[in-house]
């Protein structure tokens, strides 16, 4: 799994090398440099679809890897603040942003999201398969970006609700949270938010022979109250 974003199964391969204590700024950096692309340089479907809709604003993009989302949300006016772990990953998706014309929209900034994280409210915070092998506060790290969403503001949660089909490796240690989890674990103040979503869907996704799959994820999508009631 990843602090990147889209999917962790070429990740696994490589989960031998994690240390014990979690994937820090040294592994992904090197996972990076395995290739010159790792993802697919298009937008999480989930996001496409649940924020499309969105007024553009404030976007704060947690583990961005090589960007795909933040240049997406640029391109649809937002205003980002793209965060990940890997300062490889950074330059990538620096480089993607002025490819498209939007690199003065985007603030590229490098966290170590379990040490600190991006100041500032914004009215979107995306968090789009936050996974990550070993010890990684992931539970803490969604409150603070609930925190950081503005008064209106919408908090999207996308993860994997399981192993894909074709994966074989078997982690005890790795759990992917239901979407009542992902709300349980927020502890958002009753009557301060408004949930607009909570659910598994269904999506397509190439097996490592190159062959269409399924496999399941999740989303919650919540918004801030402007006033709680």
């Amino acid at each position: 799994m990843t602090q990147q974003h889209h999917d962790h199964d070429q990740h696994a391969r490589h989960a031998d090398r994690v240390a014990e204590g979690g994937a820090g700024e040294e592994y992904w950096n090197d996972r990076y440099r395995e290739s010159t692309r790792v993802w697919s340089g298009n937008p999480n479907a989930a996001l496409v679809r649940e924020v499309a809709q969105l007024a553009p604003g404030r976007a704060l993009d947690l583990g961005c890897g090589e960007g795909a989302d933040a240049v997406w949300l640029a391109r649809q006016g937002w205003r980002v603040t793209g965060t990940d772990i890997s300062g490889v990953a950074l330059e990538r998706a620096a480089a993607h942003a002025a490819e498209a014309g939007v690199a003065d929209r985007v603030d590229w900034q490098r966290h170590d999201l379990a040490e600190s994280f991006p100041a500032g409210e914004f009215d979107l915070v995306s968090a789009c398969f936050l996974h990550t092998y070993g010890e990684f506060p992931r539970d803490r790290i969604l409150r603070t970006a609930a925190a950081a969403v503005a008064p209106g503001g919408v908090l999207l949660v996308v993860g994997h609700a399981g192993w894909a089909p074709w994966q074989t490796e078997e982690r005890p240690e790795v759990h992917f949270p239901t979407p009542d989890e992902v709300l349980a674990q927020l502890e958002l103040p009753d009557g301060a938010w408004e949930v607009l979503l909570a659910e598994e869907h269904v999506r397509v996704q190439d097996q490592p022979d190159g062959r269409p799959g399924t496999r399941t994820d999740n989303a919650v999508k919540v918004r801030r109250l402007a006033q709680a009631s």
